[in-house]
């Protein structure tokens, strides 16, 4: 195994897990100040910021030597060598001052920050994701250019700390792949958290004074266009990733990539164009999730050692943003729906619907099911906004993976009361109208 940034990749070091732990820490603060309840009094809580950065650090040490040297460790027969690497011939790589040859590869190297070419970034000194979960102090104001997961996350993270920041999405939409529905829902909620959010914003110059950022875009809004000057003590950059494929020198290997961003391309198998090489992760390109990473490299791995020809369903890999409420997807959108068959039915139900919800003052968003009405009504798609959307969307992977219909899901006994109750009224739906229905009819 060879690794030349950080044993743990991503994930562990400056993806999910520190990420999640502020995400964490920003909504203790915020149920403090706007606890759900009215009869429960609002504090003015404040916060350590320098001993928050400081436990999530001694987290991320925590967990890399326990999930990732200590698992290495117990490994028989595998060495770890703390190195660049790149391909000189299909069977050989250059590591460091070595040369190793091998009969068969796994690539997994992952991703990094992809930086647009925006006019007079060169002199300005912006963070990236990496960097803003490492700052020495709480900024008092952020510009976050990107209006996907990334920058939505670390938005609403650092607004809940004290924050003002202001978010520039260059789509119509945040969100711009999920259903509109959960995108104008999500906005409506961050703006309630006075995050201010612009979209069609095309940036058209950056450039810094005296430590402050300053950010010049055009805003288009329907027929409204005009020009705005946004200013922040920090600019964050959260513009998508890029794969790390530079310097691998994969043509000595055989291996191809795509043109429009450089990503391995792999088959179902995550086999790529040299048949003695697989490859796993961000670095094979979209969609880039780490449980679909970690998916990928174990059947890469199994493909390449015992020739099983194991495949990825694509369809049933579930995505989440952890935004509060969050967002949590699988399958298809209506739209594309729309786009491959010609027609789509769909139903969509409000939180405020579901009883669980009423019950703890947990109302906010919704859950969006797309089903195919020319095949038994099957499970195709479905989409939630709320608040435990991430672990609410499991039945609907299931659903999807193994084509479910609605009357499966009507027909399986829920636990009341449950946010998840929410896929088993949203299939009823199709059929009749739930707000008819007492809590718990069947």
């Amino acid at each position: 195994m060879i690794e030349r940034v950080a044993l743990g990749g991503t994930c562990v070091n400056v993806g999910c897990v520190p990420s999640k732990n502020l995400l964490g820490a920003g909504e203790i603060l915020h149920s403090v100040r706007e606890p759900p309840y009215p009869s429960i009094y609002p504090c003015e809580s404040d916060f350590d910021f320098a001993k928050t950065i400081a436990d999530k650090d001694n987290l991320v040490k925590t967990l890399r030597r326990q999930k990732y040297y200590d698992v290495l460790q117990s490994l028989e027969n595998v060495e770890l060598i703390e190195a660049s690497a790149s391909f000189i011939s299909p069977k050989k790589l250059k590591v460091a001052d070595k040369i190793l040859e091998a009969d068969k590869f796994i690539i997994a190297t992952g991703s990094s920050p992809s930086i647009p070419p925006l006019n007079g970034l060169a002199n300005v000194d912006y963070i990236t994701n990496n960097e803003a979960l490492s700052l020495k102090g709480k900024p008092s104001s952020m510009i976050v250019i990107g209006g996907r997961a990334l920058g939505l996350e670390f938005a609403q993270m650092y607004a809940r700390f004290g924050t003002k920041v202001t978010v520039l999405q260059r789509s119509d939409r945040i969100l711009p792949e999920d259903e509109p529905e959960i995108s104008q829902g999500l906005h409506h909620y961050l703006t309630e958290e006075s995050i201010e959010i612009f979209t069609g914003a095309n940036i058209q110059q950056v450039r810094q004074k005296n430590g402050i950022k300053f950010v010049t875009a055009s805003i288009v809004n329907g027929k409204d266009k005009r020009t705005k000057t946004f200013e922040a003590e920090q600019l964050l950059l959260a513009t998508g990733r890029r794969p790390n494929t530079t310097d691998l020198h994969l043509e000595n290997a055989g291996v191809k990539l795509s043109e429009k961003d450089r990503a391995i391309i792999v088959n179902s198998e995550m086999r790529t164009s040299a048949p003695h090489i697989w490859a796993g992760g961000d670095v094979v390109g979209e969609p880039m999730l780490e449980t679909l990473a970690a998916k990928a490299g174990a059947t890469a791995a199994e493909n390449a050692l015992t020739g099983s020809h194991k495949k990825i369903d694509l369809l049933s890999v579930p995505s989440a943003v952890f935004t509060s409420p969050q967002v949590a997807s699988v399958g298809m959108t209506e739209e594309q729906m729309m786009q491959k068959y010609g027609y789509c039915s769909c139903r969509t139900l409000l939180m405020k619907d579901v009883p669980k919800g009423l019950t703890v003052n947990d109302t906010k968003g919704l859950i969006k099911m797309a089903i195919d009405p020319k095949k038994n009504n099957r499970i195709v798609g479905v989409h939630i906004l709320a608040s435990i959307a991430a672990d609410m969307i499991h039945e609907a992977v299931m659903a999807v993976k193994y084509r479910l219909t609605i009357d499966d899901i009507i027909d399986t006994v829920h636990v009341f009361p449950t946010m998840s109750e929410a896929i088993k009224l949203v299939a009823t739906s199709f059929k009749q109208d739930v707000r008819k229905l007492s809590c718990c009819a069947e």
